[in-house]
């Protein structure tokens, strides 16, 4: 992250690359074309050079895309003309570029060494640290396989990690046959009953299902990453089993899809609180959905902003107003659920806060905010991010609000952020944090 262009990164590998034994593969995240003066596909040309002998793999910042060189697309057996549902191998001139979009990714990603019992202990502490230095007390983890829960289950239980984690398994039959056989985990550190399925692909990488041409390439419409026939076998076992669905959903035509098979199974208002992870561009025909069936919209404000600047580009002057628009989604149930949505987006709190209320960027851009009829009020972010987001969880009778009878998980801030100028609300910094009543975090003076 950060780089402003290909050739940046590629240094950045080159120093990374004297660190690593013979064997080791170089992997990474956070690339995003969109940050360049040139805004193509990057190809692994310049990484089949340096790297000929050593797997190189990199993730696009939305997680959507990766770039893998000559060396690991050969490990991974991938070749020229290869097809794959709801994802592509990108060529050029009959050749591979390395680009692989969505589930081409899984190809090679499903041969990188996976990180033992040690490293995903030191990986968990480090997030952790990091979680509770911006006033995080409690994650959503997006997607995790039945193993790494029961890795984190433990090291709560152990007392090694005492972050708060709301976890959504991975949409994968190992783990619907697990939880079945479990059955629904509640702790006072862990809640397990909600499945993440991915809808279509991202924007960015120009995955997203749309229900028109991208105005930016005609033809092209991007994808779904499933059959609908197993959206559909999916929502029925969830349904049976009362649990959460949670769906990434970024185009109009990937939400629609979305939004029809939970109406089916919802049949109207209900408690289930099933989700649309993101909810990021809808057509003005399908908002009802959410009213209609308590369908809860989940979505990261800093995705409007980082989103802005090519976003119209991609949608249009007409769909983008469908776009990101929170204040229209918060006005079908009455409430909304915020996030950070690291790390495809910054883990900072305070960028999500400001984000939502000003609808800028870091740096104060645009005047007046991007689609400010979209923007929420002060009050109706601080619910976003802290009650709403507890009862997303099934979780607002124990969390979300300073109240008698609830865990006293809390922070102490350095300024008011309900009054503090909106020019100022970036500046605000986490004083402590404290988890059940423990200082877990505080800064240093």
């Amino acid at each position: 992250m950060g780089t402003e262009s290909w050739e940046e990164i590629l240094e950045k590998f080159k120093n990374r690359d004297r660190e690593l034994g013979a064997d080791e593969w170089l992997v990474g995240r956070g690339w995003d074309q969109n940050d360049w003066q040139v805004k193509d596909f990057p190809s692994n040309e310049k990484l089949n050079e340096l790297f000929p002998d050593r797997p190189v793999y990199l993730t696009r910042i939305d997680g959507h895309a990766a770039i893998a060189n000559a060396k690991a697309l050969e490990l991974a057996g991938v070749k020229p003309g290869g097809v794959i549902e709801g994802g592509s191998f990108e060529t050029k001139n009959g050749k591979l570029t390395g680009v692989l979009i969505d589930n081409a990714m899984d190809a090679v990603a499903g041969v990188i060494p996976q990180a033992d019992k040690q490293q995903l202990e030191e990986a968990l502490s480090a997030a952790q640290k990091n979680c509770f230095a911006v006033g995080l007390t409690t994650i959503v983890d997006a997607g995790l396989d039945h193993e790494t829960i029961e890795l984190i289950d433990t090291l709560q239980k152990e007392g090694k990690l005492k972050m708060r984690i709301f976890a959504m398994l991975s949409d994968n039959k190992k783990n619907y046959d697990w939880l079945e056989i479990r059955g629904k985990i509640k702790t006072d550190f862990l809640n397990v009953r909600a499945f993440k399925v991915y809808g279509d692909g991202a924007l960015g990488s120009r995955g997203a299902c749309l229900l028109q041409d991208y105005s930016d390439r005609p033809g092209w419409r991007g994808f779904l990453l499933s059959s609908i026939a197993h959206f559909d076998s999916v929502a029925k076992v969830i349904a049976e089993n009362d649990w959460q669905m949670c769906t990434h959903a970024i185009g109009d035509s990937g939400n629609r899809t979305l939004l029809t098979i939970y109406s089916k199974y919802l049949k109207g208002k209900n408690d289930k609180r099933w989700r649309i992870e993101h909810a990021q561009v809808i057509s003005r025909d399908d908002f009802h959905y959410f009213g209609d069936n308590n369908i809860i919209p989940s979505v990261q404000p800093t995705h409007a902003t980082s989103d802005m600047y090519w976003a119209g580009q991609r949608l249009g002057p007409a769909r983008v107003k469908g776009a990101y628009a929170y204040q229209q989604l918060l006005g079908q149930n009455g409430w909304i659920a915020l996030g950070t949505d690291f790390p495809v987006e910054d883990i900072s709190t305070f960028k999500t806060f400001y984000a939502a209320v000003a609808r800028k960027g870091t740096r104060g851009f645009p005047d007046g905010g991007f689609q400010p009829k979209n923007s929420l009020s002060r009050e109706q972010t601080l619910r976003g991010m802290t009650n709403w987001a507890a009862r997303a969880n099934f979780e607002e009778h124990e969390k979300g609000s300073l109240e008698k009878g609830k865990i006293a998980d809390f922070i102490i801030l350095d300024k008011d952020i309900m009054q503090t100028p909106e020019n100022e609300l970036l500046s605000i910094q986490t004083l402590k944090t404290f988890v059940g009543g423990q200082l877990v975090y505080e800064k240093i003076k």
